[in-house]
Formats: structure tokens, C-alpha cells, sequence
């Protein structure tokens, strides 16, 4: 499919949602970042009137913060800013965290799920849904906060691959500047996705291509079988973040 197409259906899907949950409009975080740039300029051209993009640093890099205005700016979309920066460090000494280093999982996850608050809250203030910024690839292998950014009403980007995203946004003429940074969470200093995932996007995308097509050790696709294999393993060990929560049944 063709990016252009792609936007136009995702557009359109969004619309339909919306008026099917009976919402006046869409909220989202604005992190500076491709997806959610992406996102917000996809919600925007299908609820224009009724697009809200929060931006929510939280120790964050000032030039995350600028982007994420660049993108408000250039495509006219309404904003609200809240710096997390006092809740965050509040919250660490109230769990009584002395320290939290950079790679500090628990911690570092407590960043989005104190930006979905927020989202939500204004998503029940105005009668909106919340839009979830996750693309496919990072959705496959769990690469996302559960309860954090992995909570949303709609995934607009949830079935498009990272590689997907770029030529979306190129079509959707995202800012240059965006399109070529290096891709990252911002959960720490210098934290890159690439090395977080264990591989770069273009190697994720053909290895779970292969696997959709059922070539499930990467042969016929020309993928490491090494990398199939941790994907494998992501894929595996993250399934409860994708799934519905196990409920236990009572016989009657």
C-alpha cells in the first residue's frame, strides 16, 4: 500500500471511531518523536476541530520539547504543557527510591504512565480518546510501558511497521528534523531504541515480515536466524502486555 493511501484509510478509520464511541475528539501525547508526530498530524487532519496534543516532558530533552512544538505549529495543533519533571521526583521519594539510575526499568516506567494519567484526565474532561502512539513493530515484540503508552483507546499506527512510519511521515511532511533523529523513548540519557531492541528497525520489520509470511526461521528472507530468534523470544515473552487480562471463570 502505498503511503498516501495508508494515511488517507488511517484518517478515515480515526474519524470512524470516533463517531462510533459517541467522542467529540481525540487527545494524544506529543513527545517530538516520528510516531507520535505521525499520529498527531493523522488525528488532526480527521478531527481538525477537536485534536488535542499534550506535551509532557519529564527530565526531557529540550530538543524533544521544540519538536513537538515545531510539529503543533507547522499543522496548527492545539496543545497544553505540563512539566511531569516535580510529580516524577516526588513520586520517587514517596517509593522511597534513593537513586534511580539510568537503567532503572520500574522507575524509568513510571514517565509514561504519569503522561497517560494526564492524558486521560483530559480525555474524560472533553469527552475524547485517548490515541495510543505505538506502531507495529514495537507493539509485536512489547517494546512499550503496559499501563503507560501501551494504554489507549485507539492504536491509529498499531499495524503499520517503523519503516512504515518514516514514509508516512515524509508523505505527511513531517519536519526533517524529526524524521532523521535517532529513535528513542527518552526513558534515560543517550537511551536509543536500536539499542534497547537489540537491533535497528529495518532488521525488526524484515524479520517479523518473514515471520507473517510464515517463514518462521528467516531462510527464504535472508534473515540472521540469530535475530529471528530473539524476535521470537520478545514476541513470547511480552504476550501478556498484548493480551486481554486472565480473568478466572467459576463454574456454574
Amino acid at each position: 500500500m502505498q503511503p498516501t493511501e495508508r494515511a488517507s484509510r488511517i484518517r478515515e478509520w480515526i474519524r470512524e471511531r470516533v463517531k462510533e464511541a459517541g467522542a467529540r475528539g481525540v487527545v494524544l501525547g506529543m513527545s517530538g518523536g516520528l510516531d507520535s508526530s505521525v499520529a498527531a498530524v493523522l488525528c488532526k487532519n480527521a478531527v481538525p476541530e477537536n485534536t488535542l496534543g499534550l506535551i509532557l516532558p519529564c527530565f526531557s530533552r529540550k530538543e524533544d520539547v521544540e519538536h513537538a512544538k515545531m510539529v503543533a505549529a507547522r499543522f496548527d495543533i492545539e496543545t497544553e504543557e505540563i512539566d511531569l519533571a516535580r510529580i516524577f521526583t516526588a513520586l520517587l521519594k514517596l517509593l522511597e527510591v534513593e537513586e534511580a539510575g539510568d537503567r532503572d526499568i520500574a522507575a524509568a516506567n513510571l514517565k509514561p504512565r504519569l503522561r497517560m494519567i494526564c492524558l486521560y484526565y483530559f480525555a474524560n474532561k472533553r469527552n475524547y480518546l485517548v490515541v495510543g502512539t505505538g506502531n507495529k513493530s514495537e507493539l509485536s515484540i512489547g517494546y512499550f510501558t503496559k499501563y503507560g503508552d501501551g494504554a489507549a483507546d485507539i492504536l491509529p499506527l498499531g499495524d503499520v511497521l517503523k519503516t512504515e512510519v518514516w514514509k508516512l511521515a515524509e508523505t505527511l511532511g513531517i519536519p526533517k528534523e524529526i524524521i532523521e533523529k535517532v529513535p528513542s523513548a527518552g526513558l534515560w540519557e543517550g537511551q536509543t531504541d536500536a539499542a534497547e531492541i537489540g537491533m535497528s528497525y529495518a532488521d525488526l520489520d524484515a524479520v517479523l515480515i518473514a515471520l507473517e509470511r510464515g517463514d518462521l526461521n528467516g531462510s527464504r528472507s535472508g534473515c540472521s536466524p540469530e535475530l529471528v530468534a530473539r524476535v521470537n523470544r520478545m514476541m513470547e515473552s511480552s504476550r501478556h502486555k498484548r493480551e486481554s487480562i486472565p480473568v478466572f471463570k467459576q463454574s456454574r
